[in-house]
């Protein structure tokens, strides 16, 4: 189970330590330390999976640091606008917001359910400017209508669904399309040899547990399905909170697609490791020769 460590997908505590030094809060809410209070306990009957989501797996200002950074380090300048696609509860979009005044953000979901979720939530957790500077747009990512953005992001491998070269190579082709002349594209993806593997791993959070489900692996297809499941301290349990069907594609078939798709050049970011734990140290740079480990998490950009 030592890649899901690696890669984060239980967000143990050594990810991103940089990032959450520099933001001044922990990985998301959910990287607290665990305290099993009575008080903190939830049920699943009582639980909002959207909410459990949020807590156990998103970074949202992590994932704004690091656009700066790749916008420092590329274009020797800070970004203003992002277009967030697959946003579901818009968290990135909302951090985005929040992180400079004049940024705006634009969430793209083609999921009316997730998004009435997220315009509730975040009607209540932005202010009337913050508010004023994102907006939701429900959309086939691969054919928004957004144009004009300095950043598209693709994050939580929700890329993933497009199975085929001409669905993948298509999306990349609107993304293209829709960036400033020096706008940039910033897709993640994970791998490692225990990517492949058919297993659970669970992860203690405040009040309720995690558990990833690597349910199903094709190695002919490089389709796999994945699972999210809550359970909680009174024995109930939210199954399948979220599914994802996905092919698993790799870092030289997302950078060719991508230069096919227009883009001038790619480049990856790799994460550092810690030398005393062998887990991710929150470091992130450019490199072209990564770790043969059995889990990578790494950033894809496409460079107009």
């Amino acid at each position: 189970m030592e890649w899901m460590r690696r890669t984060g997908l239980l967000h143990l505590p050594a990810m991103k330590k940089s990032s959450e030094a520099s933001a001044g809060k922990q990985r998301g809410p959910g990287r607290k330390k665990a305290e099993h209070r009575a008080g903190a306990w939830r049920t699943a009957k009582a639980s909002d999976r959207f909410e459990l989501y949020e807590l156990a797996v998103q970074d949202a200002p992590g994932e704004c640091e690091l656009v700066d950074q790749v916008w420092k380090e590329i274009r020797n300048r800070t970004p203003r606008s992002i277009r967030e696609d697959f946003c579901a509860s818009a968290n990135i979009a909302a951090a985005w917001v929040q992180r400079r005044r004049g940024n705006t953000a634009i969430g793209v979901d083609l999921d009316p359910m997730v998004l009435r979720w997220a315009k509730g939530r975040l009607e209540k957790s932005l202010s009337k400017d913050e508010r004023a500077r994102l907006r939701l747009v429900q959309a086939d990512v691969r054919h928004s209508g957004v144009r004009g953005v300095d950043s598209v992001l693709a994050t939580n491998f929700s890329s993933f669904v497009f199975k085929t070269r001409e669905a993948m190579l298509g999306y990349f082709r609107d993304v293209h399309a829709s960036l400033t002349e020096e706008g940039l594209f910033i897709l993640d993806a994970y791998g490692g040899y225990e990517s492949w593997c058919e297993m659970e791993e669970e992860k203690n959070m405040d009040g309720f547990v995690y558990v990833w489900d690597q349910a199903k692996v094709n190695p002919i297809t490089n389709e796999v399905l994945n699972h999210i499941h809550f359970k909680f301290p009174d024995g109930s349990m939210i199954k399948k909170a979220f599914t994802y069907d996905w092919r698993l594609w790799t870092l030289a078939e997302l950078q060719d697609m991508m230069r096919a798709a227009g883009f001038r050049r790619t480049v990856v970011y790799w994460e550092g490791t810690d030398n005393k734990t062998g887990e991710g140290n929150g470091e992130w740079s450019v490199t072209r020769r990564g770790e043969a480990c059995a889990g990578w998490l790494a950033y894809v950009v496409g460079i107009r």
